[in-house]
């Protein structure tokens, strides 16, 4: 005699466990279980699931729509509380870092976000949490938080400011992002480096650090390994320009003005221009923070060069009906093609727009830039935490060489640039 509860035949046994597997792979006894478990109990009454709906008290069509919004509502929990201890890990790491740039004016909080992500991922007490249950949260900090921090990056820039320096300074800017990516990009490719890599670390070095990797890697689907890398790399190096450039200020013969546009068209991360071209002065700052920008006003061309370049990849890699999964080109859908200018580009866009307008008041600029340095700080060190320093040292050398390559061929166009424009 089947107990109470149970399935009473055997048609009715297999139905609830064929309810059980849900779409999203939750396990039986779930949070999705519970709609097969009400089905089973519901076979104390009816063992036959095609029967009379008087008899059962319940319409067949509105049963099954209360049985998918509870599937599409459950998944969804679900993932939230997934996501939870590695979102609280991130926020975690950004308040360290905080800390960290308080007491250490000279070091960004972004950087120190990073190298905390990698101390996270190789401390013997933590590791292991956050590979595991934190590695979701810290995988959508990564994206997703790194999204909304470049989205609210469009309102430090104006259009008007950046003009103002003259058409002379955005050519010299355009050729200095232009030759970066191109040289970069080829001798990350004959050198052979891994996946995405050269890409990324020719887009990090070109535009503006993290940030501009993090916008490339969304529209290729790159391996969350490859951005780790490249991140890693151009934090070092940027990292490393704030201690090394200054002592060159002198022996280069650069007056402040022209120290200060070296270094924001050579040096990668906003935080890491402020640091080093404040050695300088104010106006050194000023103009270094400017041309800096005027960098990250070439993020959304890029990104959409970018799109072109996966949609002409797609398009040609096999009949187009569907594209490999694994391809270079991030690809995953042949019959869906990413949009030109993906919606977070959109809102950056829109958001230098604004903020030429002049209308922006300053209390919503300050609150929106603490907000983007917060957002950038959680993304970079979830990005951090996805760094495996054996891994990186296996292939360090090849990724070492290419950063060198490449920090000489940004500084060294930037500084003839600069002599040609002042």
């Amino acid at each position: 005699m089947p107990a109470p509860g149970a399935p009473s035949d055997g048609t009715r046994h297999t139905d609830t466990r064929t309810s059980a597997r849900t779409p999203d792979g939750a396990a039986p006894g779930g949070a999705d279980n519970s709609t097969g478990a009400a089905a089973a109990a519901g076979s104390v009454e009816s063992a036959d699931p095609d029967a009379d709906p008087a008899i059962t008290g319940a319409e067949p069509a509105a049963d099954a729509a209360r049985q998918r919004r509870g599937r599409s509502r459950t998944p969804l929990l679900v993932r939230a509380r997934g996501v939870l201890p590695g979102l609280a890990l991130a926020a975690a790491g950004v308040a360290v870092a905080e800390g960290v740039h308080l007491l250490l004016p000279g070091v960004p909080m972004l950087t120190a976000a990073v190298v905390l992500g990698i101390a996270a991922a190789h401390l013997p007490g933590v590791r292991g949490f956050v590979r595991d249950l934190a590695r979701p949260g810290l995988s959508l900090a990564g994206k997703r938080l790194m999204r909304l921090g470049i989205v609210l990056l469009g309102l430090q820039l104006s259009l008007h400011d950046v003009l103002g320096l003259g058409w002379a300074t955005v050519l010299m800017v355009c050729v200095v992002v232009a030759v970066t990516f191109a040289g970069t990009l080829w001798c990350g490719r004959k050198l052979d480096l891994r996946g995405d890599q050269p890409i990324l670390i020719a887009t990090g070095y070109s535009i503006c650090g993290a940030s501009a990797i993090g916008a490339v890697s969304e529209v290729r689907k790159s391996d969350e390994r490859d951005v780790a890398t490249s991140v890693a790399l151009v934090t070092l190096c940027g990292t490393l320009a704030i201690a090394v450039l200054p002592l060159l200020h002198q022996p280069l013969g650069l007056s402040d003005i022209q120290f200060g546009r070296w270094i924001g068209a050579g040096v990668h991360d906003v935080g890491q221009v402020v640091a080093t071209a404040q050695t300088a002065g104010g106006p050194a700052l000023a103009d270094a923070v400017l041309v800096k920008l005027m960098r990250v006003m070439l993020l959304a061309p890029l990104v959409a060069a970018v799109v072109l370049n996966v949609r002409k990849r797609a398009a040609t890699s096999g009949d187009g009906s569907t594209a490999d999964p694994t391809a270079a080109d991030g690809s995953t859908d042949g019959t869906k093609r990413p949009p030109l200018v993906p919606l977070f580009v959109l809102g950056f866009a829109a958001l230098v727009a604004a903020r030429s307008t002049g209308w922006v008041p300053t209390q919503v600029l300050n609150g929106a830039s603490e907000a983007k340095e917060l957002l950038l700080a959680a993304a970079l060190f979830g990005l951090g935490s996805a760094v495996h320093l054996p891994t990186l040292a296996r292939t360090g050398k090849k990724v070492a060489a290419l950063g060198l390559v490449s920090w000489i061929v940004v500084a060294g166009v930037s500084y003839a640039g600069v002599l040609a424009t002042t």
